[in-house]
């Protein structure tokens, strides 16, 4: 995968059983993506169960098939919730700029390095979440004018630039900035999210694509799981509201605390108790 002219389709050692497991993924990951975000947390370790794929190679092939299901809710929710595109596509061009730096970075740098701050970060969100139960019910912004887009511009470079470097819990990331630092209803906040994801995922793929580090037989097909998954996932948001996506965005934090808190303790604490 290192010859930027190579096009591989399917990584040698995927089986039709891991196949199908990891498309199933897919479809679970758009779905959550699609609510609340953190899809990263199903998708991506789906793909690491694929033998012979790099961890790189992971990253890339999850991107293309993520931007697929972020595009599908992104226009679900436009058709249903009219968000405002003010705020939300200056905020997704900075975030795609972030991104693209952030993935021709990915390769050199391990993903535990990084895992103990988002660790700490995430339960830091869930629990300023469950303190404030209000938080997210209603759209009651914060700032207005410059004041706001700076801060949409500058949540949009953050994030994108996480994306594009690891990745798992963006979704979730952007909806509770937009919520506590914006004043979106979590709703609203779940519209432009999907806006920003989407182009966060393709400003990595600018990276990934021409460096060769896509599988795009088996991204297609995860692309086509998320669309489904993504499709499903924003009209069960727009449906149930703030409310649900408030419930749903608490048991994904919660999950992913679980799933990179192990990661730490395997890669980080588990190595030096021996």
């Amino acid at each position: 995968m290192t010859d930027v002219l190579a096009v591989d389709l399917l990584p040698d050692g995927l089986g039709v059983t891991t196949l199908l497991l990891v498309l199933l993924a897919g479809l679970t990951a758009g779905f959550i993506d699609a609510v609340v975000g953190g899809g990263g947390l199903v998708q991506l370790p789906a793909l690491l169960l694929v033998p012979g794929i790099s961890p790189v190679e992971a990253l890339a092939t999850n991107k293309l098939g993520s931007v697929f299901g972020t595009t599908t809710s992104a226009v679900t929710y436009y058709r249903r919730v009219h968000p405002d595109l003010r705020t939300a596509l200056p905020m997704a061009a900075i975030a795609l700029v972030g991104s693209f730096c952030g993935a021709s970075i990915a390769a050199l740098l391990p993903a535990s390095v990084f895992k103990p701050v988002i660790v700490v970060a995430l339960i830091g969100i869930g629990a300023f979440t469950v303190l404030r139960p209000a938080l997210g019910d209603v759209t009651a912004l914060r700032h207005t004018g410059r004041r706001h887009h700076g801060t949409a511009g500058l949540i949009g470079a953050a994030i994108g630039f996480y994306d594009g470097i690891l990745g798992p819990g963006t979704g979730s990331f952007l909806v509770f900035a937009m919520v506590s630092l914006l004043g979106y209803a979590f709703l609203e906040a779940s519209a432009k999210a999907k806006i920003v994801n989407c182009a966060t995922n393709l400003g990595a793929l600018l990276f990934f694509v021409p460096n060769g580090y896509v599988y795009w037989g088996l991204g297609l097909l995860l692309g086509a799981a998320n669309m489904v998954g993504g499709y499903l996932g924003a009209r069960t948001a727009t449906a149930r509201g703030s409310r649900f996506i408030r419930v749903a965005f608490l048991v994904v934090v919660s999950a992913l605390v679980l799933r990179v808190g192990w990661d730490v303790w395997q890669e980080n604490v588990r190595p030096n108790l021996g």
